[in-house]
């Protein structure tokens, strides 16, 4: 098998790893509405349970994808480096202040993923989230999850980038404008896909209309989770939208530029590497 052919192969064994991961989240975060036994009696702590397993497969799966893509040159040893060092950048940024749900943490993953793609921006987003629960003392059952969703922001970011960056080594303004939009839809997402690690353990009969009950269909499902957000997590979630969209105006640009600078010049370096 030609190098080429095992780099291929090895990129796509990549993606199906961080696929599998991926559906493993989305199965955790729904699999109490199909199995309405899990949500009873523990409120939002009933996760403890599963989340150490949700930990350690997303772990796993994740350093799995690492591994496969520097055995194919997808990743060198100094992007490796680069990706701790982004984490360890993002994990330091949400210790800083704002508005409502904010958190610094996402700019690095958005920009990086916008940047690099999303396996790099899920893989960064995923790390980033556990180096800061860790030294922040943020662990507990929330956390695995909290790991998906940043990593599906990183994911996602990438997927922007694919269809909306530019060649040219410096973001044009509207380009930059573009992703601060997207970085503010990010925000939304990432608060509504987090609810749903504890909404449908949760119930109160003074606002029965607003929370999940089994044997409720999707529609009404819908209806009443939307009601749930509205009242209770829409507002928090715009504080952190609108950070992210400001702090990717304010840096956007030169740190785009450098991620693109130094992607070029790995870039070189790799190909100056490889054997004829």
């Amino acid at each position: 098998m030609s190098r080429m052919a095992f780099a291929r192969l090895s990129g796509m064994l990549s993606t199906v790893i961080l696929v599998l991961a991926s559906s493993i989240g989305l199965l955790a975060f729904l699999l109490p509405f199909f199995l309405p036994d899990l949500t009873s009696g523990g409120g939002r702590m009933s996760h403890a349970q599963d989340a150490p397993l949700v930990f350690f497969l997303l772990v796993v799966l994740a350093l799995g994808a690492v591994l496969v893509d520097l055995t194919s040159g997808r990743l060198n040893g100094v992007m490796v480096a680069v990706l701790g060092v982004l984490a360890a950048v993002a994990a330091a940024l949400r210790v800083i202040p704002g508005p409502g749900g904010f958190s610094a943490l996402f700019l690095i993953p958005i920009l990086a993923g916008y940047v690099y793609g999303p396996s790099f921006g899920f893989l960064l987003g995923v790390f980033s989230l556990a180096v800061s629960a860790f030294v922040m003392a943020g662990v507990g059952p929330w956390m695995p999850y909290q790991m998906f969703v940043t990593g599906w922001v990183g994911a996602l970011a990438g997927v922007w980038g694919r269809f909306f960056a530019r060649p040219s080594l410096t973001p044009s303004r509207g380009e930059v404008i573009g992703l601060a939009v997207w970085g503010g839809v990010l925000g939304l997402f990432y608060g509504a896909v987090m609810n749903l690690w504890f909404w449908p353990f949760i119930f109160h009969p003074q606002q029965a209309e607003m929370y999940w009950r089994p044997g409720v269909g999707l529609g009404e499902t819908l209806a009443r989770y939307a009601l749930f957000y509205v009242t209770t997590s829409l507002w928090w979630d715009v504080g952190r939208g609108i950070g992210n969209a400001i702090l990717i105006l304010a840096v956007g640009r030169p740190v785009l530029r450098a991620l693109r600078r130094f992607q070029k010049r790995m870039h070189v370096e790799i190909l100056a590497q490889t054997p004829r």
